[in-house]
């Protein structure tokens, strides 16, 4: 934001700290009155035919933004994505581990991207590999909606799940 001597345009629409409309003003005449209240003439609408400014304490003004926009922050959810890899020929148990797993990334809000690598002549046999991202998604469907269906990517194929939203 430009402010006080910054300011380029010769006339400026000027507001008071009120609120008030004081009307088209010299750039020299905004800056008189605004020393005389002690405050400063921040450009608020630089591209108005004359531009708007207005008369306020500029420092409160930026402390306040600053507030603003950590609060914010503060408040907005990051989602992550994390990543369970299996195989087609998983066994019932290591499967059970990564489904444990991938249940509590659920449940902690983040998405999961389950991914199934094809080793070698593996791949002849991608309805294997499918088999088993369906039984992943089925087992987890409480937790999850699915966002994206089991689709191959080289020699990988991927499911992407992502938690339920509570409105």
């Amino acid at each position: 934001m430009l402010v006080n001597d910054g300011i380029r345009a010769r006339e400026l629409r000027l507001i008071d700290q009120d609120g008030e409309q004081l009307g088209v003003k010299t750039k020299a005449e905004a800056l008189e009155i605004a020393e005389k209240a002690n405050l400063d003439v921040v450009l608020v609408a630089p591209t108005a035919k004359p531009p708007v400014a207005r008369i306020m304490d500029y420092g409160k003004f930026r402390f306040e933004q600053q507030k603003k926009d950590k609060e914010a922050r503060k408040n907005q959810k990051i989602i992550v994505m994390k990543e369970v890899r299996l195989s087609p020929t998983i066994d019932e148990h290591d499967f059970d581990t990564k489904l444990r797993n991938a249940r509590k990334f659920l449940e902690k809000g983040d998405k999961v991207k389950c991914s199934i690598r094809f080793k070698g002549r593996a791949i002849t046999h991608k309805e294997i590999g499918q088999k088993v991202l369906d039984r992943f998604a089925k087992e987890c469907e409480d937790l999850c909606t699915i966002e994206q269906r089991p689709k191959m990517d080289g020699r990988s194929m991927f499911l992407v799940l992502a938690p339920i939203q509570e409105k």
